[in-house]
């Protein structure tokens, strides 16, 4: 991926590549917005909709198994209509549903408007990296969302920071400003489509020859491969709820380390995403490697697990010094996991069904990101020292595993050089 050459003779930030370039854009404008609503959604709802945090927890759980059940359904009408087509029709809706966010009151109207959002936030983040598996070749899938992934991380940093006039100003109407620029994002995103071809989808309604095998799409659901690969890969988003619930709770309660550092530690991840997404993703190139790199993911993960225990019961120097160790050793494993995740969802799966594929893996992502914050809760915040023990051995165990789980498998690009 080359970089272009402007005018003035330096190096463009955006990549040559006319449909990478567009995709890139899009992911920004997305998670501007994201940004915007992620840092204002928790003081919105609860000093201006008036729920209380539990009411806010729990119309979030709704929501994240909405969201969870919504990525198989949502990939395969995509492969049915097609995943330009769909994304035009998802835009507009996701934009009307933060927009209802303004007008609700009390607790039901909130349920229903957060898991109608979520459905078709989750929906369209599974049909989008469809139509990415269909429009960039596979040659340079993980390069390519490896900078669509830094992409999104530099845009979750601008939004959040575009959020804290909102935040400092705290009244109604500058949430709702905030609310309404995120719907605008997505608007956006539709008009961008635009710029891009449409999708060659493989003709699943083919007659089938005898020997053909592949001229029918197979069924993630009966895929017990995929669906093992799916789970474990599940295992190891566990990461993210230590990210947003464990370590900054660890740091708070039981370690000698100034509050403050709760940000530092969101900071060096964010920046270790943006600068070495790329760098990291290069070596991945097959279904082998993608396996290493999770084992090596999930050996990191257990690591650092270990280190940030180590963190408690010391001053506040070397537990500080410990927390930012142990903050290193998980954003390389978060780029290591991510990197082995994008090939082993794209090369196990049938391309004639890539909607569903994506579906059936990003509901695994979405339903550990629902239980993440019960299996933190339950080891680390409740057993401490033990129970980081315990949780770095199941994320280890779950990257080691995956090794053994694509053992003999062949990707699409194999298979199509044995015929």
């Amino acid at each position: 991926m080359t970089a272009t050459v402007a005018p003035a003779g330096r190096r463009s930030p955006l990549p040559a590549d006319p449909v990478l370039r567009r995709l890139a854009v899009l992911t920004a404008v997305n998670t501007v917005g994201n940004g915007l609503y992620y840092s204002v959604s928790a003081l919105y709802f609860t000093r201006q909709v008036g729920l209380s945090a539990a009411q806010l927890a729990t119309g979030m759980a709704f929501a994240g198994v909405a969201g969870m059940l919504a990525g198989v359904p949502f990939g395969r009408l995509a492969d049915r209509v097609g995943h330009r087509r769909l994304l035009y029709v998802l835009g507009p809706l996701q934009g009307l549903a933060v927009l209802a966010y303004t007008v609700v009151h009390g607790f039901a109207a909130f349920a229903v408007a957060i898991v109608v959002a979520t459905v078709l936030e989750r929906g369209a983040v599974v049909v989008r990296s469809a139509l990415i598996a269909h429009l960039l070749p596979a040659e340079d899938q993980v390069k390519s969302r490896a900078l669509l992934r830094s992409v999104m991380n530099a845009g979750l940093v601008i939004g959040s920071t575009g959020a804290i006039f909102a935040l400092q100003e705290d009244s109604h109407w500058a949430y709702a400003l905030v609310l309404a620029l995120d719907a605008v994002s997505f608007a956006a995103t539709s008009l961008l489509l635009r710029g891009l071809p449409d999708a060659a989808l493989p003709d699943a309604g083919a007659p089938a020859g005898p020997r053909d095998r592949r001229a029918r799409p197979r069924t993630a659901l009966a895929d017990r491969r995929y669906l093992l690969v799916a789970f474990l890969h599940a295992v190891l988003e566990l990461q993210f709820a230590m990210l947003e619930i464990g370590i900054p709770l660890w740091i708070a309660v039981h370690t000698g380390a100034p509050r403050a550092l709760v940000a530092v530690v969101g900071i060096v991840n964010c920046l270790t995403v943006v600068l070495f997404q790329v760098r990291a993703g290069r070596g991945v190139t097959d279904l082998r490697s993608a396996a290493r790199a999770c084992a090596r993911g999930g050996v990191l993960l257990g690591a650092a697990c270990l280190v940030y225990a180590a963190a408690a019961g010391h001053g506040v120097v070397l537990a500080v010094a410990l927390v930012l160790a142990g903050v290193l050793l998980h954003s390389l494993a978060e780029l290591l996991t991510s990197a082995g995740g994008w090939t082993l969802s794209l090369d196990l799966a049938d391309p004639a069904a890539h909607g569903e594929y994506q579906g059936v893996f990003m509901s695994g992502q979405a339903g550990s990101h629902v239980i993440g914050p019960l299996v933190v809760t339950a080891t680390v915040l409740t057993h401490g020292v033990a129970g980081w023990a315990v949780l770095g051995a199941l994320l280890a165990a779950a990257g080691l595993a995956i090794p053994l789980a694509t053992r003999g498998a062949t990707g699409p690009r194999t298979a199509t050089a044995a015929a």
